[in-house]
């Protein structure tokens, strides 16, 4: 027996989240009957239903992708731009894992497992970001500091676990810093970098918990291992005894 939200979730509907939202709304039927409470947990004979149509089980499949400047983070673009999921053939509904930039390179990976997106974009302390930034002007230790100790964006205070001044080019006026967060708020390394008066000119993701891009060209992807994908469940069993 499962919880309802975990099997809709694995069924790559939808990330649990959205599936307990589903389920609160009236909008989930199991063996024909509206089902809104939250802890209610099915087998596989239940027939669970989702807006009237019944969920099918879904192979699981994970890709780390090296994401191109230019290229949209969602599964599909009103303005027709190319979307990360085009760069990867496969006929599963993947999705990707939060969210990078449309000017934003780097580590980005997709899945259509739900679970297995909600435990890295949880923000917890196994599961670290970390971008190399171009900005404009030379950051002093002063404001390296405010990074670390927090700033505020959008109402809510953030804060770098680790910054490091990695390259200064003295004549361009512009210096290359590493930065690494736990949350992955919209825009909030440009915002970070703003709000103590630098301009992000280039940004890029080079690790998410211990995905790099190791050998992948922009553009390119792989499949995630077996061993590399029980590794990220095996976070959430630390963070939970804790």
């Amino acid at each position: 027996m499962e919880r309802l939200q975990k099997v809709i979730a694995e069924s790559g509907l939808t990330s649990r989240r959205k599936a307990e939202e589903l389920i609160t709304e009236g909008k989930v039927k199991v063996n024909g009957e509206i089902v809104t409470e939250l802890g209610t947990k099915v087998s596989s004979k239940d027939r669970v239903e989702v807006n009237g149509k019944p969920i099918e089980k879904e192979q699981k499949e994970y890709y780390i992708l090296n994401k191109p400047r230019g290229v949209v983070t969602t599964t599909q673009d009103e303005h027709h731009r190319k979307t990360v999921v085009d760069f990867i053939p496969t006929k599963a509904r993947i999705y990707p894992v939060g969210r990078l930039d449309y000017d934003t390179t780097g580590v980005l990976l997709l899945t259509n497992d739900g679970e297995f997106a909600n435990i890295l974009m949880h923000p917890n302390d196994k599961v670290e970001k970390v971008y190399m930034a171009k900005i404009n002007g030379i950051i002093k230790g002063e404001q390296i500091n405010k990074l670390k100790d927090g700033v505020e964006i959008d109402d809510q205070k953030v804060q770098a676990t680790r910054v490091k001044l990695k390259k200064v080019n003295e004549k361009a006026n512009t210096c290359m810093v590493q930065i690494t967060i736990h949350e992955g708020k919209n825009h909030q390394v440009k915002k970070m970098f703003e709000s103590v008066g630098f301009q992000v000119e280039k940004l890029k993701r080079e690790k998410v918990a211990f995905f790099d891009l190791k050998d992948l060209q922009s553009g390119e992807f792989r499949k995630l291992t077996p061993k590399e994908v029980a590794r990220v469940y095996a976070l959430e069993q630390k963070e939970n005894s804790h």
